[in-house]
């Protein structure tokens, strides 16, 4: 994690990481002003916040009760050495919590990290550099040894040579990688997650047999997703991006709408229009992509190669952006290790929803066939000796594709996560299987996983397939594990060179009757993207017409510019808002593609309390107090939101009645709520203050620094790709 650090007056001290800013200073004895606490101060509290939190962790996923639970740190000091301390850390346990709980607890604490960090002994590297934004060097932990050469199934060059490469790549382009975990919960299974330092929300997980494969599953993961574009999916990439000379792409092409909203002549062909406008109810309109919203400008298409005879089609960037996310993309030593990747993660997804929508019950593995993998087998008895007993299928359906399975069941919980891992050999799809299943992923976090159902519908339904697409976490039929196979289990193998797996993959696709569309990007590396329109969608055809991301273009500019619009222009917003049957509770974040600060009002807003901020700024209070009472009564906001929307409420209610006087109440109300809050109330009531916690921005997005920071990530990868096409 990158921190800077601001000199502020006298000895105050500003740290900014991530959203958060932290204040330190030092006590008037020291010349301070007392007016925070000290940086020593922050770090002794930081063991004792971080032994209550595995303390809390501990007892959530065993539903105890943390009442009556207190926890106290002292520190004791050596009077010879200062720099000798004890960390002595009590524990106060009701005696209703069971002596196993109690030891269960204690043990908790010792997985603290801080307390593992300083242990451990942290090294301390201090370096002078020229300018601390453009020193790019990645902060890996992990450097590539290129006096060793370490070569794994599916990769054309040795690992050490790959995490050079890649990272050059990402330091050329002026990113600063870091690495904000590791996780190693079990042998052979290694996950780490990276991100820009300059902008958090850029960031990938990795998986692998070992840490430098894992940290090339993560970079790979990283090139691919800026390449593609992914980082910035469905986000508004602000004026300047949007008036360029292209937003997405330089071999981007634009067309305009036909008569009546029709589509254009020119994007796609006969086979995709066929998926996508079966019934000639999609319009032009609905492909206007989101990240620019140049309505004037028409339908940003991407150019993509048609697999089966080499022509060029046109995909709308709106219509990818909405049905695909992260499915098909990859990064690779060279373009057919790309291909093999993408389409492992086509067939890994498809065959997966598959299984899980018409309840497939698949075949065992036999424990000859898993005993030709050791280190898989001790990742496996590892996980079992801690409790979770695992199941190995193979998914290929009768050796039709290249999928295999691994599912956890949680006997504690009575929850079940089935991985899926492909590619075109066997033991890397099992090996992808397993170390997917711990992804990121702690022993106490797989007591969050759902439990099976008999219920069809609720595996079937799409929201179950995107939240199996996005973590795995969906919920499975119980019949998946009935010992009655709906299969026989085949040793497949459809392995060779990258390039004889990319063309054996590709023959899957024909033989289904499917086609392929290749997109390939190399401003960075070799990266790719392939759609197979009808197979490797992640969200029904439908959302292009009934819940498309370009809603976001009906409510963008109003909502940035709201401190500044008249009181016709709100009530035209809040008319559209109120028409539109948009679920009350969708953040706005999601709705119009900004990403403010979440520790802050803009960043935890939803429809329902803009409505509600809305109405009273137009005085129209009845309709105000109505919306109050449903935030209140569904409300998952923070403690001092519930409370500020409570006073509301409550003033509401007494101006509304003809027989009250707000001026009766308000001495006790400022008890309860405090003054300055009631003041904000009140003048939110009266009319006197409008919006109260939104901090005014506009389409320059001033003062969101958290989006600004992600579009000067994107800016970094749009030169890169301008400077390409002008030299070619």
């Amino acid at each position: 994690m990158e921190i800077k650090v601001n000199f502020l007056d006298n000895l105050r001290l500003e740290a900014k990481f991530d959203d958060f800013t932290v204040i330190a200073d030092q006590p008037i004895r020291y010349k301070g002003d007392g007016s925070a606490p000290s940086p020593f101060d922050y770090f002794l509290a930081s063991s004792a916040l971080c032994a209550a939190y595995f303390v809390k962790v501990y007892c959530n996923s065993r539903e105890i009760s943390t009442d009556g639970i207190r926890i106290s740190q002292n520190n004791i000091i050596d009077p010879e050495d200062r720099y000798n301390q004890i960390f002595k850390i009590q524990v106060e346990l009701p005696e209703s919590i069971s002596d196993k709980d109690r030891l269960g607890i204690l043990r908790s604490i010792e997985r603290c990290t801080v307390k593992r960090v300083v242990q451990t002994g942290p090294e301390f590297q201090i370096d002078p550099v020229d300018n601390i934004d453009k020193d790019a060097q990645a902060m890996l932990m992990v450097e590539a040894d290129l006096d060793h050469s370490t070569y794994i199934l599916g990769k054309d060059l040795p690992l050490e040579q790959t995490i050079q490469n890649m990272t050059a790549m990402l330091a050329d382009l002026g990113m600063k990688i870091e690495v904000a975990s590791w996780r190693n919960i079990v042998p052979h299974v290694w996950s780490l997650h990276i991100r820009d330092a300059a902008s958090p929300a850029c960031f990938t997980n990795g998986k692998g047999s070992t840490k430098e494969s894992a940290l090339c599953s993560a970079l790979g993961e990283f090139i691919e997703r800026l390449s593609c574009n992914f980082f910035y999916n469905d986000q508004y990439l602000g004026e300047e991006i949007a008036y360029s000379d292209f937003v997405h792409y330089p071999n981007e092409k634009w067309f305009q709408a036909g008569a009546d909203d029709a589509l254009p002549e020119g994007i796609l062909d006969d086979y995709c229009l066929e998926i996508y406008n079966p019934d000639g109810e999609l319009q032009a309109s609905h492909l206007i992509d989101t990240n620019s919203g140049r309505v004037d400008r028409g339908v940003c298409s991407i150019p993509y190669t048609r697999h089966s005879d080499g022509e060029t089609v046109y995909f709308p960037q709106n219509l990818i952006e909405n049905l695909f996310l992260s499915n098909g993309m990859s990064a690779g030593n060279n373009l057919n290790e790309a291909k093999v990747q993408c389409l492992s993660e086509i067939f890994e997804r498809a065959i997966k929803r598959q299984i899980i929508e018409q309840e497939i019950v698949l075949p065992d593995v036999p424990q000859e066939v898993l005993a030709k993998y050791p280190d898989i087998v001790e990742g496996i008895e590892k996980l079992e000796e801690q409790g979770f007993p695992i199941v190995i299928k193979d998914a290929s359906l009768g050796g039709q594709f290249p999928v295999m399975c691994v599912t956890l069941m949680n006997p504690r919980t009575g929850g079940v996560f089935a991985s899926f891992g492909a590619h075109p050999s066997l033991e890397v799809a099992l090996e992808r299987s397993l170390t997917e299943l711990l992804q990121g992923r702690s022993f106490e976090g797989l007591n969050d996983v759902q439990k099976p159902t008999f219920n069809s519908m609720a595996v079937s339904e799409p929201e179950n397939y995107v939240e199996h697409f996005i973590d795995s976490s969906g919920v499975i039929s119980w019949r998946f594990f009935s010992a009655k196979a709906d299969y026989d289990f085949v040793e497949w193998d459809f392995s060779g060179t990258n390039e004889e797996e990319s063309k054996a993959l590709f023959g899957i696709l024909k033989a289904l009757g499917k086609e392929a569309y290749i997109a390939e990007f190399t401003e960075i590396g070799s990266a790719c993207r392939i759609l197979v329109p009808d197979f490797s969608e992640v969200y029904p055809v439908e959302d292009l017409i009934w819940d498309n991301t370009n809603k976001a273009l009906q409510y963008r500019e109003d909502i940035l510019n709201l401190h500044s619009l008249s009181d016709d222009a709100l009530a035209a917003l809040v008319e559209r808002l109120e028409e539109s049957q948009l679920d009350n509770y969708i953040d706005i974040i999601t709705l119009i593609g900004v990403e403010f600060d979440e520790n802050t009002v803009w960043g935890q807003l939803t429809i329902l309390e803009l409505k509600i901020l809305i109405y009273l700024a137009l005085g129209e209070l009845e309709e105000a107090n109505e919306l109050v009472g449903d935030f209140l009564q569904y409300n998952d906001n923070t403690v001092e939101r519930g409370l500020f929307y409570q006073a509301v409420s409550a003033v509401l209610e007494v101006t509304l009645d003809e027989e009250l006087e707000l001026a009766d109440f308000i001495h006790n109300f400022s008890r309860m709520f405090g003054k300055d809050t009631m003041e904000n109330v009140v003048g939110l009531v009266t009319g006197e203050v409008r919006f109260h916690g939104l901090t005014p921005t506009n389409m320059k997005l001033e003062g969101l620094d958290k989006h600004l920071r992600l579009l000067e990530s994107y800016k970094k990868i749009h030169k890169a790709r301008a400077d390409l096409f002008n030299k070619g």
